[in-house]
């Protein structure tokens, strides 16, 4: 089946709906992609708004079966795009005139969705067995983004690839960890420390036959937890550097939210790993939002991530 025309106006709309997606529900990323080259912020923040739409889409309904329909949906609709069927949401018409213009793999936006799919479809008792599970979901769901931005910039670099491979893992991670307390909030439960860490620092109870990480073990316990998590993310964010003087000058852009990932753990570690610090929801991932755009533009202007 072949594509239904477009207008130049609608497209310009859709690319329009996608900033202002990425500016409401993930600001720190949005100023990240305002530093990109012109000729890949359109690429860019339709990536973003993508991962926008199936991140939210659990929150935005008090029906997990309903989130589940939105991810089933975008599933599904990555597969139309690739047979350049129209689709009228704007993020898909986005998306679609992306693919059309560049090298896109399929395989990046399927393993994004899917990833979301499999944590949705999992019992309200799951628990992580390790980190290494983190990462994997922190890959699949953030590494990815990047994935598609590189290939939409038309960069083809080993090191930038692992490069972003590290900063999508400490970038999950941490995120993860921040946003424990939604969770806790919302489900009563802290869903991403993994089983052998919270058994580590002994906040894992067993209830007929039930393994989890009760609320009313929130102490510093739950920190010392929240650091060893965050320390690797730590070590991949050393690991993404530690490969600079190999990347492509025109890669640096995307990889700016290694400072995001950096600026966090920061955060975290004024409040001493405590994720019900308040402080940590203020500004831009803990920080005022001039100093964190400042601290973008100074590794931007420096070329360095």
């Amino acid at each position: 089946m072949n594509a239904v025309p477009t207008s130049g106006n609608s497209i310009r709309a859709a690319f329009s709906y996608c900033v202002q997606q990425v500016r409401s529900y993930d600001y720190h990323h949005y100023l990240c992609l305002l530093l990109l080259p012109t000729s890949m912020r359109k690429a860019a923040f339709a990536f973003r708004a993508f991962n926008v739409e199936i991140a939210r889409a659990m929150d935005v309904t008090s029906d997990p079966s309903v989130g589940l329909m939105r991810l089933l949906w975008w599933q599904e609709a990555i597969d139309k795009i690739f047979a350049k069927k129209l689709i009228e949401q704007p993020v898909a018409r986005a998306l679609s005139a992306v693919i059309s213009e560049h090298k896109i793999s399929k395989q990046w936006l399927k393993r994004s969705v899917e990833a979301r799919i499999n944590d949705a479809n999992k019992d309200e008792s799951y628990i992580p067995a390790g980190i290494a599970d983190l990462e994997k979901y922190a890959e699949d769901t953030v590494s990815t983004i990047l994935y598609l931005t590189l290939q939409a910039g038309g960069i083809q670099s080993t090191a930038a690839d692992h490069a972003a491979s590290h900063i999508g893992k400490a970038n999950g991670l941490l995120l993860l960890l921040k946003s424990l307390p939604y969770h806790a909030g919302r489900t009563g439960r802290i869903p991403y420390i993994p089983a052998q860490v919270a058994e580590k620092h002994g906040l894992l109870v067993t209830e007929n036959g039930r393994s989890e990480i009760r609320m009313d073990y929130l102490n510093e316990q739950l920190s010392d937890a929240v650091f060893e998590v965050a320390s690797v993310a730590l070590a991949h964010l050393r690991k993404a550097r530690e490969l600079a003087s190999t990347v492509p000058a025109g890669a640096v852009p995307v990889l700016l939210p290694a400072v995001a990932a950096q600026v966090l753990f920061d955060s975290l570690e004024r409040s001493h790993f405590d994720v019900f610090d308040p402080r940590l929801g203020r500004g831009v991932v803990g920080v005022s939002p001039l100093w964190y755009q400042l601290k973008l533009k100074w590794h931007s202007w420096r070329n360095n991530y």
